[in-house]
């Protein structure tokens, strides 16, 4: 996309946040009396009865933002950007649906449109309502279809969706997004991620990145972590990584006979490259690449710092190129999902697909980032990928199946209530598992800020080996060791209480159990009743996926990570769980990347060149890159690369020479 293009959506992205916030901001304060100092007014006697319980599920958003760490301005201004960016993401989101023509034209001649007049024809009582009612009413409708599918956007029950623009506020955001400057924009799949790069200004990245002095500061939390490293990673850096890992992945499975060596314009191809049949083994010194075969069912690719998704959307494209010739070999083994081939499971290729972009969502594509708001860009993204791949088969949208959910992970801490977590702790038998629940969620604390850079795997490891030799000593060790410690017996008894397992066999599945007793967490706290169970649910779903990907392990990991020093709540527990490469984030994200890989598996990033030189990387490049993970392919990019990024760049794959247990 041209820079003068990009700069029209940075203009109006930057007047709609500053009409929305403007408009939210008064509604706030002037409505429902939720001062931006935090302060909360007690007398609501002036509101009617809906508008009671809007302000209660308000001021419950913004106190579980206080329960996370925030202070109580900080959790007004919070609540007021969320329902801001919420509210441009689902207006962009409406323009490119209709470029896209899965939705009716709806917001670009507001109240004109031709989709509102058509939905007034059916109910024509709209038009008599006051304040735009009628339209707002057919526009949540919309939500309400697209909910069905893309519910990390516009789920109308999120906590970010409770206020909507007044009648001249609603006009001057659709003026802007109407804009004929931008008419060309909307049907580029692009244009959503710069719309989330640009919500925040400069004056927001100088105040992540420099104190009142002027002088160069530790981002303080994970919002000046995500603000500080907004960088657009270029189409052609996208490919080269790509090319060079996933597609040389697929094209070593199948042994150089692949569409994919046409398609990968940056693949690296190599003099006297030869693929060997299983069984044969290579002559001395030649190079050989094969890798087994997999259903394409099985391929995992992870972007750790996903952003708006850049990445994981070109692996899409490669993958509808490997479904179909997975498809058409006869040698193609079972998946290990179902148990039979793509050829079993779809008899046909138009069957297939009528199935593959939302099977592609389903298994292959994983993406994690500390940023929310960012989560819903890249879930959208997604969905709206697969939508044009259905369409490019000629599948009518009544003939495409639903899609539920992308494996799009927000990095949450365990919800922050500790008085519902305990309750549900207490419940679970043995009492050990209550024990992991509560450790767990303490662990979790910092998800937020370090995101996959927490070893959950390592954590929920480690306590369950912690109880297991408790459990072995057996009841009379422990009572003997008691006695020689200080302090109430009492508590150091509940530290680890392994009562009420009396079967070795529990520690063959403790590790299922755990993570079974935390499904139950989540589905016991969206049942439950109130704003702060709906609110506790939400954050205990999104830290249950994030331990999720930590457990897996991926064939690919790619990434433009962020960069420079973690966020000051979390120096400690960084540096301590990386003490090879805490001099830099984006190190780390390597090192991180690099554990979870399978054998053999390939990472691709973008990162600073420094790391290639300087000697306070000197343990990263030679006990990461050349001893667990050598370069496989090297670019050595210089400076102007990454928009505004002010850093000399290189581009590399690795791969995984470390042993992984599958």
């Amino acid at each position: 996309m041209e820079k003068e293009t990009r700069t029209r959506i940075q203009n109006a992205t930057q007047d709609i946040r500053g009409l929305l916030e403007a408009e939210y901001t008064e509604q706030i304060e002037g409505t429902f009396d939720i001062l931006r100092s935090g302060k909360i007014g007690e007398v609501v006697a002036h509101l009617g009865e809906v508008q009671q319980l809007l302000r209660a599920k308000i001021v419950a958003a913004i106190r579980h933002k206080e329960a996370g760490g925030m202070k109580p301005h900080e959790a007004v201004a919070d609540y007021i950007r969320d329902v801001s960016f919420t509210a441009l993401n689902r207006f962009a989101a409406l323009k490119m649906l209709e470029a896209r023509e899965l939705v009716r034209e709806c917001v670009s001649r507001g109240e004109d449109s031709s989709g509102y007049k058509e939905f007034c024809g059916l109910a024509p009582a709209l038009t008599l309502l006051p304040d735009q009612l009628g339209y707002r009413i057919y526009l949540e409708s919309l939500f309400d279809e697209l909910s069905s599918e893309i519910k990390v956007l516009f789920d109308r029950r999120d906590l970010s969706s409770l206020l909507w623009p007044r009648h001249q506020a609603l006009v001057d955001v659709f003026g802007a997004l109407n804009d004929p400057a931008l008419a060309s924009v909307w049907g580029d799949d692009e244009t959503i991620g710069w719309v989330y790069q640009y919500f925040n200004a400069d004056a927001d990245r100088q105040k992540a990145r420099y104190d009142e002095n002027g002088k160069p500061k530790a981002p303080q939390n994970s919002r000046e972590l995500a603000i500080r490293n907004q960088f657009f990673t270029p189409r052609y850096v996208v490919q080269f990584l790509v090319d060079n890992t996933f597609g040389r992945t697929w094209k070593e499975m199948r042994r150089g006979d692949t569409k994919l060596v046409e398609l990968c314009d940056y693949m690296v191809r190599r003099e006297q490259e030869r693929y060997l049949e299983p069984g044969v083994e290579p002559k001395e010194d030649e190079d050989v690449r094969f890798r087994a075969k997999k259903d394409p069912r099985d391929l995992r690719i992870l972007d750790p710092a996903c952003g708006s998704g850049h990445f994981l959307l070109y692996t899409f494209d490669l993958l509808l190129t490997i479904y179909e010739e997975a498809w058409n070999d006869r040698d193609s083994p079972a998946s290990e999902v179902t148990g039979g081939t793509l050829r079993r499971d779809h008899e046909t290729v138009d069957e297939l697909r009528s199935e593959m972009p939302r099977l592609i969502l389903a298994h292959n594509l994983y993406g994690v980032e500390i940023d929310p708001r960012c989560a819903q860009i890249a879930a959208l993204a997604l969905w709206m990928r697969a939508q044009r791949a259905f369409a490019d088969f000629g599948i009518e949208r009544s003939g495409r199946p639903p899609i539920r959910r992308t494996n799009i992970v927000v990095a949450e801490p365990m919800p922050g209530e500790k008085d519902l977590l305990d309750e549900f702790a207490s419940t679970l038998q043995p009492p050990l598992l209550g024990h992991l629940v509560r450790t767990i969620a303490e662990k979790m604390q910092l998800a937020g800020e370090l995101g996959v850079l927490l070893k959950m795997e390592s954590e929920i490891a480690s306590e369950l080996t912690a109880a297991r030799r408790e459990w072995d000593a057996g009841p009379q060790f422990r009572k003997q060791k008691l006695l020689f410690q200080s302090g109430s017996a009492e508590q150091h008894e509940l530290a680890i209480d392994v009562s009420g397992i009396s079967d070795a066999a529990f520690w063959t599945h403790a590790e299922r159990l755990l993570i079974e007793a935390l499904h139950r967490f989540v589905a016991e706290g969206a049942n439950g009743r109130g704003f702060r169970r709906k609110l506790f649910a939400d954050d205990a779903e999104a830290a249950l996926a994030m331990i999720d990907v930590c457990r897996a392990r991926f064939d690919v990991v790619l990434m433009n990570p962020p960069f420079g020093a973690a966020s000051v709540v979390a120096k400690k527990e960084f540096e301590k769980a990386y003490p090879r490469t805490r001099n830099d984030i984006y190190a780390a994200f390597v090192e991180r990347g690099v554990l979870l890989l399978r054998s053999h598996g390939l990472l691709g990033a973008i990162t600073s060149r420094t790391g290639f030189f300087l000697s306070s990387f000197q343990k990263w490049r030679e006990e990461i890159l050349l001893k667990d993970a050598p370069p496989v392919v090297f670019a050595d990019l210089g400076y102007g690369v990454m928009d505004a990024a002010m850093v000399e760049a290189a581009a590399y794959c690795l791969e995984n020479r470390r042993e992984v247990a599958t």
